[in-house]
């Protein structure tokens, strides 16, 4: 979903073409690829190691992708190999071309402990039929079994091919205050959570560079989800501590260079307005539930588009963590009857305080996965 954009700036004008790159500073290269869906693109970042190169996440699996990289390789590199690989985070479109590239290069791998152990399960758990935790999981929600049928169909996008490489069998860990040697450069390692569960950013204090991946986006908002696989998860609360670690850690006047949309100045505004943009969605939600309602009830309070396959998918899961959120905070509580969550607001004078109208749905928007 997109938020208000207050005081951003984007140094660049437009983006490199597919299959080139970009110099931003000393040694840090922006490129980007395709991807197969609303949100049509991602950034992915070159940084000089001297005598090779590290690449910092890999873009969705698939051949089109691959032959980008090709080209990448024999006409951006100045015949330089690429010794390591670093994914921000889980996702199909961060490492899904992780397997190929260290393969290619007998790179080594490095993520953060939980992301590398997640995705090594995502492509399995993508490939299962379906198993009485999801079921159930959507069942709560208040999703019909028509729904269940569509989101099989839909993962067949975020399901690599049999012909893609894996995830690397092995990996360096890094974790929060790491310092990579890049360039003769620090980079330090910031993680965050709430997208994912521990996702890694680089910060470079010399360049006053952020590679932010999907944790701080300038346009967009990350998506922020409750899944089957945990269903009593609760990452908007550790969405919401994470972008303040980070706006107490990193300088305002540094560049941002997120996995989508555009490079950015302005990052304290923009998690000012993040942060600003969800207690809204959480207030507007609980004004709503003055009488009981479902999940799936509450989705036109979050998103004013008609949500059809995967888009539903990711919107039910933000709704949902929103509203464990709120019951963190003990401002709403769930009932179980007849199989389905209800959830009501605790405090009773909201409907009196409740402004009609107030809190307007966001604009049509690619929901991020």
């Amino acid at each position: 979903m997109e938020t208000e954009q207050a005081n951003l700036e984007y140094p660049y004008e437009s983006a490199p073409p597919y299959g080139t790159t970009m110099e931003l500073a000393p040694g840090v290269f922006w490129l980007q690829m395709p991807l197969p869906m609303s949100l049509n693109h991602i950034n992915l970042y070159l940084l000089d190691d001297g005598d090779s190169w590290v690449v910092v996440d890999t873009g969705i699996h698939g051949e089109e992708t691959q032959q980008y990289w090709q080209k990448i390789f024999a006409e951006h590199m100045q015949g330089k190999p690429v010794s390591r690989v670093i994914c921000t985070h889980l996702h199909p479109d961060h490492t899904g071309q992780a397997g190929f590239i260290a393969d290619y290069w007998q790179a080594t791998l490095l993520m953060s402990y939980s992301e590398y152990y997640q995705a090594r399960v995502m492509s399995s758990l993508l490939r299962e039929s379906s198993n009485w935790h999801t079921t159930e999981y959507f069942v709560r929600a208040g999703i019909d079994q028509h729904f269940l049928e569509q989101m099989r169909k839909d993962r067949d996008l975020f399901t690599p091919d049999v012909t893609d490489k894996p995830l690397p069998a092995s990996f360096i860990r890094l974790t929060d205050g790491d310092l990579l040697k890049i360039g003769g450069e620090n980079w330090q390692i910031i993680t965050g959570t709430g997208h994912s569960p521990e996702h890694v950013c680089l910060y470079s204090q010399k360049h006053r560079i952020l590679i932010s991946g999907d944790q701080i986006l300038p346009i967009i908002t990350s998506n922020v989800s409750v899944f089957p696989t945990e269903p009593e998860g609760n990452p908007m609360l550790g969405w919401m501590e994470s972008l303040s670690r980070f706006r107490e850690k990193v300088p305002n006047d540094t560049l941002v260079l997120p996995a989508h949309n555009a490079p950015f100045y302005g990052l304290h505004e923009r998690v000012s307005a993040l942060i600003a943009h969800h207690e809204d969605r959480m207030l507007a939600i609980e004004e709503s539930c003055v009488e009981p309602h479902t999940a799936v009830d509450l989705l036109p309070v979050l998103f004013k588009r008609k949500l059809e396959g995967h888009s539903r998918f990711m919107a039910l899961g933000e709704c949902v963590a929103h509203l464990h959120c709120l019951m963190t905070h003990n401002r709403i509580e769930r009932r179980l009857e007849n199989g389905v969550y209800s959830y009501l607001s605790v405090d009773p004078g909201l409907e009196q305080r409740a402004t009609p109208g107030h809190h307007d749905a966001p604009d049509d928007s690619p929901l991020l996965v």
